[in-house]
């Protein structure tokens, strides 16, 4: 983890910080700090307290659960453009999920007070990045449904069409994860997934090549996510 200055350029800041005046901007600079971690870095542990909010400026980063002291259901990943721990602004205090780097990871550590005051004072600022945080609450939900119901395919279907979804197509998201982070996504034991890899491989529903999973018919494996 390498820390650096504040950052100061208007030019160099993220689209939804462009919303907010120079006056906002300088306030906000004095109250974060750049930090860069290294591939498989942790930012933070759950249950840690949580004096900042995270943006991440580029990389990618693994957000998961510790139910147990050898359980991890992952839940979503993290890329540029998101943030981390946005619930502490609202009364949490502790972190309540672990994250980790898949690759290298550039992050902005914000004062979560100077956050909130700036949420207040300029609504479209806060409609942008409450807006931005909707999508890992609907990946929640779709882990709940996956976790409840279905069987073992199923959840490793539904695993995969989110770890190839589109908001992932420049990121060569597989070429940073092992099998067993398949499986902590999938919410399954890594044998579980090699042996079902296998045979959606062999129904031409994926082709595997090396780390890489390339999904060939993406309808039968939506089918599977509904109904398996």
């Amino acid at each position: 983890m390498d820390k650096q200055d504040h950052i100061s350029g208007r030019q160099s800041e993220p689209d939804c910080f462009q919303l907010i005046s120079k006056a906002e901007l300088a306030s906000l600079s004095e109250n974060r700090t750049h930090v860069n971690y290294l591939k498989g870095e942790m930012l933070f542990k759950q249950g840690a307290l949580a004096p900042h909010v995270l943006f991440i400026r580029s990389g990618l980063v693994k957000v998961y659960l510790q139910p147990g002291p050898r359980k991890v259901q992952s839940l979503w990943i993290a890329r540029s453009g998101d943030f981390l721990s946005f619930s502490s602004l609202f009364g949490e205090k502790v972190y309540n999920y672990s994250a980790v780097a898949l690759k290298d990871a550039e992050v902005l550590m914000i004062d979560k007070e100077s956050l909130r005051h700036l949420l207040k004072t300029n609504p479209e600022f806060g409609f942008r990045i409450t807006t931005k945080n909707f999508g890992s609450q609907k990946q929640l939900m779709d882990i709940i449904s996956s976790l409840s119901h279905k069987q073992m395919r199923g959840k490793l279907a539904t695993a995969l069409i989110y770890l190839s979804s589109e908001v992932f197509v420049h990121e060569d998201v597989f070429s940073h994860l092992t099998r067993q982070d398949i499986a902590d996504f999938a919410s399954i034991s890594v044998e579980s997934v090699i042996k079902f890899l296998k045979e959606f491989e062999k129904e031409g529903i994926i082709r595997l090549d090396n780390k890489q999973v390339l999904i060939e018919d993406g309808n039968r494996l939506q089918l599977i996510s509904d109904t398996a």
